[in-house]
């Protein structure tokens, strides 16, 4: 048997099923792959903009706060800070 003309046969037979293959595949459209983001994920990411360009500290009123509390005119209800404190340990347990 001789080894040359298989290894003929064996490069004629892929270069062929090469070619029929990449034909198939631009024949039926798959030549190309395509994303498409719903309308649902498009408001995703204007809104996970919008939440990015904001500032994560409200400076208006922290700045009233500071200047209360440097006129020593800020005062805090002692009921109040207790029962948000207490609030705030009973969620925990």
């Amino acid at each position: 048997m001789r080894i040359e003309a298989y290894n003929q046969v064996a490069q004629l037979y892929q270069s062929s099923n090469t070619k029929s293959a990449s034909q198939t595949a631009k024949a039926n459209g798959m030549g190309r792959d395509e994303v498409q983001i719903s309308s649902t994920g498009k408001d995703y990411q204007v809104a996970k903009a919008a939440v990015s360009e904001a500032a994560d500290i409200r400076e208006d009123l922290v700045a009233d706060i500071k200047a209360r509390i440097k006129d020593g005119t800020y005062e805090v209800s002692t009921d109040d800070f207790a029962e948000k404190l207490l609030s705030e340990v009973g969620s925990i347990f």
